[in-house]
């Protein structure tokens, strides 16, 4: 019956206030009820849920406030939004809040576009205050002026939130303590002032049932709070937007907070130095937020040791501080937008399960970071200037073990350098394990070098290499000799038609058959032999090279015992350096008898291709056929040299 009664008053004031807005001109609507969510971190239960933020009531079109008094934006049996209060209509306004007992379902209430003085403003809170109203919001209140002292009587309200956006003082010169400690001493258990350009809040008288403060986008200093031992029931501080500089003081300011659990001081201008005076945080501290400031690698001195979220977003750190002191309790960190060079270990951070770095200077991250990282279950890195090499490789083999630990991947991972692999996604990435590993990459290089030593080894003996160097270089050495023996610009005389090179098992041919018919038949034919015409005191090559340079032709006799001399070797050797290095063709071979090509050592390889492109006397064994191998002979050396008086064929010099 009671109940009945009730709905039956209120409909009755609800048909006052209809008849009263439309003999005074003004427009009412009535909507669905609308709720925009405000910031509100507000723990109605103090368990760690969050509810939802507190109802700001809102109609998406206001009507011409043209010579009305007020207009209804909003209006339910729970709801009320009235917007255009001025101080002419106050008292309307009043009245009709004043029917709102405790009795009445009304909770949400918002005012709009206030523009009273102060104490008709502090008239409608006490009227609140004692209605049945729960939460309260004010948006754009101007003109507030002339404020003073005010005796408020918090005593018996159902109010639980005032929320207040826009507050404009319009006094330049007023006491403080009359403006703020009406809001300060509220017995409330949340409150916000916010875009309000307030410079101060006082401490409350006594200790406060304030669980939720929030004084977003104003101009507090690290004056707030200090020394304040009243808040001892506050669980969420949002100091967001302000002009907040030391982070030591603000640690002090947090203190005496033995409940606090959740502290927003991003977009501040906060810095640390290490000479500062150590820092103290509320130890129930769980969840900071110090995001957009100008702290560097000192911060990690003054952090709360029990905290478990922690942004340090948008600053200027460059490492993790590895001697700080641990965070055994850190389960979530972020790290975006600062200057880290790399992964920061967790060495201090035992319990970190989340870890944003995402917009840093990541080069190559480091490989060991989920070993060192027993516990994490999510990194978050993309966005960085990765540099593909090869140490980036086994950041990339971890990403397959991590089992999708790598928030982003692939698209938020991307190389920067070098240019030529610039967008390339990390996944599509790949070196060959011998470019990246360098122990396998010494270990083939060293049997590579190995393999070519051992064959260029092999190839040198195959080809006795070792013997022509030393012959080209004791040839060098003698046209060295030779040249600083005779005057510059002298040229070698020709002395001789043919230099004779024979093995001594065949001399007998030679200085029986080759010798006399050369040099005693027609003609007159000049033959070089090292019997006779090399010079005593000169090294035996010296000799060869000499008589090769002063004869015409050179005459090697073939035999199966010229290929298994050292000596022919020399003279050939020399002989071919002559024909190459002249352009002349000065050789003359003579087979004496047929050389099987297998008995040919291999360092005679020049001696197969001579006898492979070049023709050769064969001696015939037929003695008729003589007379005309000697004549292709005397036909093949003749030349006219210059005859020194009274020398005949077949004499020395």
């Amino acid at each position: 019956m009671a109940e009945n009664m009730r709905s039956l008053r209120n409909f009755f004031l609800y048909e006052c206030l209809f008849a009263l807005t439309f003999w005074n001109h003004i427009s009412l609507s009535v909507e669905n009820e609308l709720f925009t969510p405000v910031s509100s971190d507000f723990r109605e239960d103090g368990s760690d849920k969050k509810i939802k933020s507190l109802p700001l009531l809102y109609t998406n079109s206001h009507q011409s406030k043209a010579n009305f008094e007020w207009v209804v934006i909003q209006n339910t049996t729970e709801s009320l939004s009235l917007s255009e209060i001025t101080n002419d209509n106050v008292k309307k306004l009043v009245a009709l809040l004043s029917n709102f007992g405790k009795g009445s379902r009304l909770q949400n209430l918002t005012l709009t576009n206030v523009s009273v003085d102060w104490n008709v403003l502090t008239e409608i809170f006490q009227t609140v205050w004692h209605s049945s109203i729960e939460y309260f919001n004010i948006n754009s209140a101007t003109q507030l002026s002339d404020i003073s002292s005010y005796n408020f009587n918090y005593s018996g309200t159902s109010m639980k939130a005032l929320t207040m956006k826009k507050i404009v003082i319009t006094d330049l010169y007023f006491t403080q303590d009359d403006l703020y400690r009406i809001f300060a001493d509220m017995n409330i258990e949340a409150l916000t002032i916010a875009e309000s350009e307030m410079i101060h809040m006082v401490c409350p008288s006594s200790d406060s049932p304030f669980r939720y403060l929030n004084f977003l986008n104003n101009d507090l200093t690290d004056l707030l709070f200090q020394k304040c031992e009243t808040l001892i029931q506050l669980e969420t501080l949002i100091l967001q937007r302000n002009k907040f500089e030391s982070l030591s003081k603000v640690s002090f300011m947090t203190s005496h907070m033995k409940l606090l659990k959740y502290l927003d001081m991003s977009n501040n201008l906060l810095s640390h130095d290490t000479a500062d005076v150590q820092c103290r945080w509320a130890e129930s501290l769980m969840e900071l937020d110090l995001s957009s400031n100008q702290l560097t690698d000192a911060v990690f001195e003054c952090l709360p040791v029990n905290i478990e979220k922690l942004n340090l977003q948008n600053n200027q750190i460059t490492s993790v501080t590895k001697g700080m002191a641990e965070l055994k309790s850190l389960k979530e960190l972020n790290l975006a937008s600062n200057r880290l060079a790399d992964l920061p270990g967790c060495s201090g951070f035992r319990s970190l399960e989340f870890l944003t770095i995402e917009m840093n200077l990541i080069l190559t991250p480091s490989a060991d970071f989920f070993q060192s990282c027993p516990r994490i279950r999510e990194l978050q890195a993309g966005h960085n200037p990765f540099k593909c090499s090869c140490e980036l490789q086994d950041f990339i083999r971890l990403e397959k073990q991590s089992a999708g630990k790598l928030f982003g991947w692939p698209a938020a991972y991307v190389c920067e350098y070098p240019e030529d692999l610039r967008g390339t996604q990390l996944k599509d990435f790949h070196l060959t394990e011998l470019a990246c590993n360098t122990t396998l990459l010494l270990v083939t290089a060293l049997l590579l070098t190995l393999v070519l030593v051992a064959v260029v080894a092999f190839l040198c003996i195959y080809l006795d290499v070792p013997w022509y160097v030393r012959m080209t270089w004791q040839w060098t050495q003698t046209k060295r000799r030779a040249w600083h023996n005779h005057p510059e610009g002298q040229e070698t005389v020709l002395q001789f038609h043919a230099f004779i090179s024979y093995s001594e098992h065949d001399s007998l041919w030679v200085k029986n058959e080759l010798m006399p018919n050369l040099e005693k038949g027609e003609g007159c034919v000049r033959l070089c032999q090292h019997e006779r015409n090399f010079i005593p005191g000169k090294s035996i090559v010296e000799n060869i090279i000499n008589c090769i340079e002063k004869s015409y032709k050179s005459i090697f006799v073939l035999s199966p015992n010229f290929v298994q001399s050292e000596w022919c070797h020399y003279e050939l050797y020399f002989a071919h350096h002559k024909l190459f290095s002249e352009n002349s063709n000065s050789l003359i071979l003579i087979l004496l008898e047929p050389i099987p090509p297998y008995i040919i050592p291999v360092r005679y390889h020049k001696l197969k291709a001579l006898m492979a492109k070049r023709t050769y006397l064969e001696w015939p064994k037929e003695r008729s056929k003589h007379a005309l191998f000697w004549a292709n002979l005397r036909a093949a050396i003749s030349v006219n040299l210059p005859m020194a008086d009274g020398k005949r064929c077949g004499e020395t010099d």
